[in-house]
């Protein structure tokens, strides 16, 4: 998925994402950004006031004073300061969980809106994207970022961004306070944090581009699983079950590789961050384990008491716990801007097809559809599918599109509802330019019937029914002018009966006779048939037909059909070859002709001794071409 695979600066995506979604949070924002800052303030002055009682209380080398706190708070008598601390120590461990449980509930309040609503956002943006998009892009690729990256975005403002806010606080709270107590020892036990803060920006350079490939590697890996399994039918028939596995284990063996890669950053990191600090703590102890046995080592002259060391042995091994985590922090604000950057690539992808600013809603009171001059070229085509294609089809008609595969039959149709936008030239229904009115009035009046018919996991007659809202009588007519109900009523549930996903439980036909009745159940002024029938046999096929004249009568009709009795009785048949139309008429005229479209007859008839030899020729090299 090129497209999502981009140089986008994570940063600002992250910071986009926020803006467009934190709008309606500010308050939960800011009260879990205070109460995050106030439970790790808090707990950071309880080693200070266990300094404080040990100095005062077991040592007696102090008078016992917090600062900030009037000294008419404090119990006279020993016993009663000793109980004083105990019960400041309880008040602020209670403050500190209610504040910081508070904080979580108020942080994943956000994320699981943000989640939410960045999800749908996402989806809609991907449906709203042209079919050329998805030319290109795997659907597993655009899975990974509906699902994966999504969710990495949850687990950063659930977790990441908390942490990240505490590891900040924590450092300025024990920094602060260790300047605050005592500047001199302050001095040497604060030294490791300029070294902790170059290593963890060297590993920021080096990880972040690991985490971009990781992002990109694991999309690429889901749109290996998602082709597999929805292939699975056609592994199995021709036993490459042991190619497909390769085919994972390559794809997975890419993303373990830089997932590996970017693990072991992590690794150097964290082992980095634990060697610093526990030398920190070290230094810290042996220079004020000095301090007390001796003398102020060094130029250091101030005093110090074995409560302030204890107090600064605390400090220097928390900060373990912040450094710990603010490895955590940066690996996981490298998922989230990695992930950022592909979903706000998808939110902020134009789609080439959308609504003209002053597009009016389509009117179809004839149904006359007309092409003029139309080119079309799929994206990096060296040459267009399409070239100066031009025909009007009247009111009511039915128009039959026939040639051999890739002649340009079913693009030619896609334009119509504008699945693709024309290149050159214009589409037009009843005078109006496809491309100046709405595409919802557009596709409302515009039935399309593919080859191959999606169907949804469900029930027949929700399938049918999809789109519209319907009774049960409309259904149950629809598929009886699709030749459907008579298959249907025999299944074990008849309409009620599940299909399975991608209606796996029908036959080809079968599945192709509910996406009709779908269709007819629409009743658009102009329907498009696009080998709408080939799945059928050739008693269901007639019975379709037969229906079809009465269905066609007073709507517009296109048919494209390989097999050319479905078409005979078409008003005009036109003969696509390489992108052009090379041959129109009805089917007598156009055998009278002895062209093409005569000898496209001769092979659905078996005449294959009447073929020309430049026909047998041309049909091989086309086949040798597509192989």
């Amino acid at each position: 998925m090129d497209e999502l695979d981009t140089d986008r600066d994570g940063r600002r995506a992250l910071l986009a994402l926020v803006r467009r979604y934190g709008d309606g949070y500010r308050v939960h924002l800011t009260l879990g950004i205070a109460l995050t800052v106030f439970t790790v303030a808090v707990s950071q002055v309880m080693p200070y006031i266990l300094g404080v009682a040990i100095d005062a209380l077991f040592t007696g080398t102090q008078q016992y004073s917090i600062r900030f706190l009037p000294d008419a708070w404090i119990p006279a008598e020993r016993t009663g300061q000793f109980w004083f601390t105990l019960g400041l120590i309880v008040v602020l461990s209670t403050a500190a969980l209610v504040f910081g449980t508070t904080a979580d509930y108020l942080w994943g309040n956000f994320a699981q809106h943000m989640q939410h609503e960045v999800r749908v956002d996402a989806y809609e943006a991907a449906q709203e994207r042209e079919l050329a998009f998805y030319d290109d892009t795997q659907t597993g690729e655009v899975m990974s970022v509906l699902n994966n990256d999504v969710n990495k975005l949850e687990n950063f403002f659930t977790q990441i961004v908390s942490m990240g806010i505490r590891v900040l606080v924590m450092t300025a709270g024990i920094s602060a306070f260790m300047l605050w107590i005592h500047p001199q020892l302050a001095s040497v036990a604060l030294l490791v944090l300029p070294v902790l803060f170059g290593v963890t920006r060297l590993f920021e350079r080096r990880v972040s581009p690991k985490y971009e490939e990781k992002r990109s590697r694991v999309g690429k890996l889901n749109g290996r699983l998602e082709n597999n399994v929805g292939g699975i039918q056609t592994i199995k028939s021709y036993n490459t079950e042991n190619e497909e596995r390769d085919r994972v284990q390559d794809s997975s063996a890419d993303y373990r590789d830089i997932a590996w890669s970017a693990f072991l950053e992590r690794v150097g990191l964290i082992g980095s961050i634990s060697g610093l600090t526990s030398l920190g703590y070290a230094v810290t102890f042996l220079v004020g384990g000095y301090w007390l046995l001796f003398q102020p080592p060094l130029f250091f002259t101030a005093p110090l008491s074995v409560g302030t060391l204890v107090t600064f042995l605390l400090y220097s091994n928390r900060f373990q716990f912040p450094m710990y985590q603010f490895a955590g922090v940066l690996d996981g604000y490298q998922n989230a801007r990695a992930a950022a950057a592909r979903v706000v690539t998808l939110l902020e992808g134009d789609s080439d097809i959308r609504d003209a600013p002053d597009a009016d809603d389509l009117a179809v009171p004839e149904g006359r559809v007309e092409y003029d001059d139309v080119t079309f070229s799929y994206d990096g085509a060296d040459e267009p599918a399409l070239t100066d294609v031009s025909f009007e089809a009247e009111p009511g008609s039915f128009v039959g599109l026939v040639g051999p595969t890739g002649a340009g039959k079913s693009t030619t149709m896609k334009l119509l509802p504008r699945l693709y936008e024309v290149t050159e030239g214009a589409v037009r229904i009843d005078g109006q330019d496809v491309s100046d009115v709405t595409l919802r009035s557009l596709r409302n009046r515009v039935g399309y019937v593919s080859q191959e018919p999606y169907l949804f996991t469900g029930t027949v007659v929700e399938n049918i029914a999809y789109g519209k809202e319907a009774s049960h009588e409309e259904v149950v007519a629809a598929a009886k002018s699709a030749g459907a109900h008579e298959f249907v009523t025999e299944l074990d549930d008849g309409y009620e009966t599940e299909v399975g996903e991608r209606g796996v439980k029908l036959s080809g036909g079968q599945k192709q006779r509910v996406a009709l009745a779908r269709a007819l159940l629409k009743d658009p002024e102009i329907l498009v048939l696009d080998e709408a029938t080939s799945h059928v046999d050739n008693e269901t096929e007639a019975v379709i037909q037969e229906r079809l004249v009465d269905l066609t009568a007073d709507r517009t009709t296109f048919a494209i059909a390989h097999r050319l009795s479905t078409i005979r009785d078409a008003d005009t048949i036109l003969v696509f070859d390489d992108g052009e139309i090379v041959e129109r008429g009805s089917h007598e005229e156009l055998l009278a002709a002895d062209g093409l479209y005569a000898n496209l007859w001769r092979v659905q008839v078996g005449d294959v001794e009447e073929l020309p030899d430049s026909f047998l020729d041309r049909a091989q090299r086309r086949m040798q071409a597509e192989t």
